[in-house]
């Protein structure tokens, strides 16, 4: 019987990999998403259709609205930037950070694995091609792994070794996308976009779709 793995599915370009990577191991996956105020809410439509057409056995969408905090272009009335050099896009934090989001889902995927006893949790941060958030850095996903040990029944009480998995962490984007292809991963049922038109049309513009542009590119 397949050990059942949470895996953090956003409908973009990595979460599709990571949940493809998850059933090439074995996993049993039930797929999380999050709807939290985000302007590309459109992002949740494909991740309905990856999870469906990867053979995810559940996918549950975890309500929560981050807009009453604010404080990011994804979440709150602040331009998302567009057309920056890849100089600029790898170096900084941008204002499409989201304050604490990969602890914050993290967190509830944590939750949600306790009620599952699963032991695995996947996430497809990336350290190489990525937009300088603090949360996507090895040193987090260690420290992440650490508190959940520490901090659920289930895991002292077993013994058991909870594990965060990032299979993408130190893959460039046209590395990710070489690796879905293998595993079957048809890349157009996925958005990236942070500022998509209203029917879900890309803008091209902005530091999501431009390293995505770049990584096929590159493939």
């Amino acid at each position: 019987m397949s050990k059942p793995a949470v895996v953090l599915l956003s409908g973009g370009l990595d979460s599709a990999t990571c949940l493809a990577i998850a059933r090439a191991e074995g996993f049993e996956v039930c797929a999380l998403s999050f709807r939290y105020g985000q302007r590309h809410e459109v992002e949740l439509q494909a991740a309905k259709r990856v999870a469906e057409v990867l053979g995810a056995s559940s996918h549950k969408i975890m309500e929560i609205d981050l807009r009453l905090f604010g404080g990011s272009a994804l979440t709150a009335d602040i331009p998302v930037p567009k057309d920056r050099p890849m100089t600029e896009i790898s170096h900084g934090v941008p204002v499409t950070y989201v304050p604490a989001r990969n602890t914050i889902f993290l967190s509830f995927a944590l939750a949600y694995a306790e009620v599952l006893n699963a032991y695995d949790i996947f996430i497809g941060v990336n350290a190489l091609d990525y937009s300088g958030y603090p949360d996507c850095r090895p040193e987090f996903i260690e420290a992440f792994e650490n508190m959940a040990n520490l901090g659920t029944s289930y895991a002292l009480a077993s013994g058991k070794r909870i594990h965060i998995h990032t299979p993408l962490l130190r893959l460039s984007k046209a590395e990710i996308i070489r690796k879905g292809r293998a595993l079957g991963v048809d890349y157009d049922l996925t958005i990236s976009c942070y500022d998509p038109s209203a029917d879900g049309t890309p803008c091209g513009r902005c530091d999501s779709c431009l390293l995505r542009k770049k990584g096929f590119e590159e493939a």
